[in-house]
């Protein structure tokens, strides 16, 4: 998400910070490119238009106009902007109420039930005891992928079957957490059109009977221009007090969550950022700004790292490789662990300036690389990992076999393998990049 918008702003910006002095006629042309951009990713024109304004009027002023540095200062009003129009960071306020309730609305296909999931793992590792409920008795499915979900994190899910009233059955969800002393209810209730006036008074009806003390709107960031309809109308109908953007992850063009959040006020709580169950970011709005306009997001790196990676392994392997006893069994856990982080492409965007230098880089290419390279490692027995110098013609031919790859390509990874251990020393100097590269097909 953003990366179109992201790739525009940043060549508009490029072309500012070329230029020694800003004419007032540099600006008007730097906020229609700007203009251009936010529209080509669905943000709503007239979210467009105040944006733009607030923009123009600070960038003609005497603090772009005076500086030093005049590209610079109307990039930093261009992120001071962003950062407004996104709204304050995402926290949900459950207050001292045990337990506190939940309730997420949405359309259908937005991907409220796996959120329901997310956002109770989430909140497990935050030291609270969800409760899942599933309320959506329209599409027998989502009660039984709820209950699916609750057996995968070991969370209990409270259903009635597809006989229930969802009212009661979210009412009788509260009871089941009170008796059971869990101390936060997650209602899935259905998917629902805006213009569904029926199922708009069942959420109604729901909220009446429950008091939530979050009604957080599940929208899919691929939602465009409909975007404000759809927050609107639900804002309307039951107050929503915040947004989860979901498919933040795919090829969305961003302009959903500009939109909705400048519309209604409502603040952007949580993105869901993959298919995994713990694909879910606490929203911050100078981090996606950062991201958007190409300045990494280091934070959001080393928080994923924190929770994905096993530290104490992390710290051994990289002991292993000061010592140079770096072997290709170290090389896979920590590939492995790598991957547990998300996709490359998403990794590499959160770090300064790595988005704009691998902008012309096929990611798939290089996720297709660390599956052929895990793939050749696995089919070495354990004594080849550690001592590759053992491998010779015969061994090869049957790692090539047992990985589905070709002897070639053994003696490849073989080859750059030796490379990158003779660099390894380099790593304390910050030049151990070009071994990883070289294992990836030179791609990065």
């Amino acid at each position: 998400m953003f990366e179109s918008l992201g790739n525009r702003l940043q060549s508009v910006f490029d072309g500012l910070q070329r230029r020694g002095k800003l004419t007032e006629a540099d600006v008007d042309k730097a906020m229609r490119e700007v203009r251009l951009a936010l529209l080509e990713a669905d943000v709503n024109f007239k979210v467009v238009k105040e944006f733009v304004a607030r923009v123009r009027e600070r960038a003609v002023g005497h603090e772009v106009m005076r500086s030093l540095t005049p590209g610079q200062q109307v990039v930093k009003i261009v992120h001071d902007e962003l950062i407004t129009t996104l709204g304050e960071p995402g926290r949900l306020q459950l207050g001292l109420q045990s337990p506190a309730v939940i309730m997420l609305v949405g359309l259908q296909g937005a991907g409220k039930t796996t959120m329901a999931g997310k956002l109770a793992l989430h909140l497990r590792k935050q030291g609270r005891r969800p409760l899942l409920v599933a309320a959506d008795v329209y599409r027998p499915a989502a009660i039984d992928q709820l209950q699916t979900l609750g057996k995968q994190l070991d969370i209990p899910v409270y259903d009635e079957g597809p006989e229930g009233n969802p009212v009661q059955v979210c009412a009788n969800g509260v009871k089941e957490a009170v008796r059971t002393g869990a101390t936060t209810v997650i209602l899935d209730t259905a998917g629902r059109l805006n213009i569904d006036e029926m199922m708009m008074d069942e959420i109604k009806s729901i909220k009446g009977k429950v008091s939530p003390v979050e009604t957080l709107l599940v929208a899919d960031a691929m939602t465009g221009q409909q975007a404000v309809r759809v927050a609107t109308d639900f804002n309307n109908a039951v107050e929503i007090t915040g947004l989860i953007m979901t498919k933040v992850d795919g090829d969305a063009r961003g302009g959903a969550a500009i939109s909705m959040r400048e519309v209604t006020g409502v603040p952007i709580k949580f993105l869901g950022t993959g298919e995994k169950l713990s694909a879910i970011e606490v929203f911050h709005p100078d981090r996606l700004a950062n991201r958007i306009l190409g300045m990494g997001d280091v934070m959001s790196l080393i928080e994923r790292a924190q929770e994905e990676m096993d530290q104490e392994a992390a710290q051994k392997a990289g002991e292993k490789l000061m010592k140079g006893e770096f072997d290709l069994d170290d090389f896979l856990k920590q590939m492995q662990q790598v991957k547990r982080l998300g996709p490359i492409g998403q990794l590499l965007e959160m770090i300064p300036g790595m988005g704009k230098m691998t902008r012309d880089v096929d990611m798939s290419s290089a996720e297709k690389d660390m599956k052929r390279i895990e793939a050749i490692i696995q089919s070495m027995t354990f004594k080849e990992r550690k001592n590759p110098k053992i491998i010779k013609a015969s061994r090869k031919r049957r790692i090539a076999a047992g990985s589905g790859t070709t002897v070639q390509e053994v003696n490849a990874l073989l080859k750059q393998f030796r490379e990158m251990q003779k660099m390894m020393k380099q790593l304390r100097h910050g030049k151990g990049l070009g071994g990883l590269s070289g294992l990836l097909g030179g791609r990065l």
